[in-house]
């Protein structure tokens, strides 16, 4: 890459962080955590403890699982989805569908157990979604979903926990 061409790409990416009015494709979602909801802080040792070495990448290091590795993108039984961090209901299986991307995807979430900021990781801004208790990183949503919110919640397999009713 060119100087020029990195100057360029620094600049731009200095304009969208500083205009964050703009939409720019992704939803804008300020989220508020439940009023009773109790926030759960353990340190890196209890984390690593607690959690597999996949879901603590996810949760913890904000990483990403492979498409198509969980088996919980498939999983259609009635039932929770919950954080695999702490428990906490994120989702039914009445919001989940099939995006086709192979992730879990879901159209709704619990109103008060997630919360949201921006992420610039791949410059382009997305939204990044978090457990509203323990902070836990659970994916990324989207304006692609189905009717009727039209967003999709794309989550990490490790990063939920399905509890059949």
């Amino acid at each position: 890459m060119k100087r020029r061409q990195f100057l360029g790409l620094a600049g731009l990416t200095g304009i969208v962080g500083a205009i964050p009015s703009l939409s720019f494709g992704f939803p804008r979602l300020d989220l508020e955590p439940a009023p009773d909801l109790e926030t759960l802080e353990l340190s890196e040792a209890e984390w690593r403890e607690r959690l597999s070495d996949e879901a603590y990448n996810v949760l913890r290091d904000h990483g990403t699982e492979p498409a198509f590795s969980s088996p919980l993108d498939k999983e259609w039984r009635e039932g929770e989805y919950r954080c695999a961090g702490c428990d906490l209901l994120l989702f039914t299986s009445e919001m989940k569908y099939d995006s086709g991307t192979g992730w879990p995807s879901f159209f709704e979430h619990v109103e008060g157990h997630m919360l949201t900021e921006l992420d610039f990781k791949l410059i382009w801004p997305r939204t990044e979604y978090h457990c509203a208790r323990c902070g836990g990183h659970q994916g990324h949503v989207f304006e692609d979903g189905p009717d009727p919110t039209g967003l999709r919640w794309c989550n990490n397999g490790v990063a939920l926990r399905f509890v059949p009713a």
